[in-house]
Formats: C-alpha cells, sequence, structure tokens
C-alpha cells in the first residue's frame, strides 16, 4: 500500500508540473492592439497638404480630414434643408457671417480634431485638448456657440456624418478600426445627449 501511495504522490507531482508548464504556455500575454491614432498613421510625419512647407503628424491629418469631412457633411445637409438635419446646433455658428465664420468653423476643426487625436492616443503636445468638457460643451447655457441641446437621435445622426466622412476617408465600414471608433463616439454619447 505504501508503494501505491509513493507511486499515486508521484504521478500527481509529475500531472502538477506537466499542467503548470502547459497552463504558462497558454498564459503568453495578447499583444497590446494599437491605439486608434497609431492605426490612423500615429506620430510619422508628412507633409500637411493644407499649409504648405509644414509637417503634421499623419494620425492628426487623418483625424483632421475626418472632421473636415463631417462639418462640410453636416453643412451641406442644412444647406440642402435635409429632413433631419443639425441646423438647431449650429445656428449661432452659421448665423456668423464671412471671415468670421470660416473663422470659426476652422476653430472647431481645430477643436475637435484635437479632442479625437488626445483621446485616442495622441501623446505629442500638438494633440492636447483644452476645451470645455463634453457636457459643457453641448450645453447652450454653458456655450453660447452650441443652439440647441442634443437628443439621442441628434447624436445619432451626427454619428451617421462621422461614419460617412471616416468611409470618404479610408476607413471602411467593416473593420475592426471603424468599429473602435464607433466605440469612442458611443462613449460620449451621455454627455453630449442633453435632452
Amino acid at each position: 500500500m505504501k508503494n501505491y501511495s509513493k507511486i499515486a504522490l508521484c504521478v500527481l507531482f509529475f500531472s502538477a508540473a506537466v499542467f503548470t508548464s502547459c497552463s504558462n504556455d497558454d498564459e503568453t500575454p495578447a499583444p497590446v492592439k494599437a491605439s486608434i491614432y497609431e492605426r490612423l498613421g500615429g506620430t510619422k510625419m508628412v507633409a500637411d497638404p493644407d499649409n504648405s512647407g509644414q509637417m503634421i503628424e499623419q494620425g492628426r491629418l487623418s483625424f483632421r480630414k475626418v472632421v473636415n469631412s463631417t462639418i462640410g457633411l453636416i453643412v451641406a445637409d442644412i444647406q440642402s434643408n435635409a429632413s433631419g438635419n443639425l441646423q438647431a446646433h449650429f445656428a449661432p455658428l452659421l448665423a456668423e457671417t464671412g471671415t468670421t465664420q470660416a473663422t470659426n468653423i476652422a476653430k472647431l476643426s481645430d477643436n475637435l480634431t484635437d479632442f479625437f487625436s488626445f483621446n485616442t492616443g495622441g501623446t505629442n503636445a500638438v494633440n492636447t485638448y483644452s476645451g470645455l468638457s463634453m457636457a459643457a460643451a453641448h450645453n447652450p447655457a454653458t456655450n453660447p456657440r452650441m443652439g440647441t441641446k442634443s437628443s439621442s437621435a441628434d447624436y445619432t445622426k451626427f454619428e451617421g456624418y462621422v461614419g460617412a466622412a471616416a468611409n470618404a476617408n479610408g476607413v471602411a465600414s467593416n473593420t475592426e478600426l471603424y468599429t473602435d471608433i464607433v466605440a469612442v463616439l458611443e462613449s460620449l454619447r451621455t454627455p453630449i445627449v442633453q435632452k
């Protein structure tokens, strides 16, 4: 009986060693997924097509293109009086005229580019966001440049504009990158939707 116990004990220790070594192999850490900013080009410096002779991080340029395309789609729908357009939200900005309007639309673009670059992995100083919180930025009581509070339907419409702009700038809807961008937008729904 003693030999049987010793053999069983040896088998138990051997099994434990085998299973422990196997489980260690299975616990190899999964590779860390690159940030959205990195997947949009990251910190690689490229020529800035809007500013001759200047360089810009590819990730920031990618975001700026999507932001500018989004603004263009919103304005086009407002100008064509498309159903469900976001005119009420942008009325103060669109009521401005001439260079004031152009300058303030450029500021909006820069602010949104800063926000998205900073919050998706842009680490260099150029990607610092110092604007209002999302709740304050989307409340006309704290931001006179916001025409009205957003409903969930308004925000869904905005997400559609961003999705179309991302598609137009090379981010296909059926990709993990697109899904991750939508997840970032969805994480902002609660502070932005205020009615």
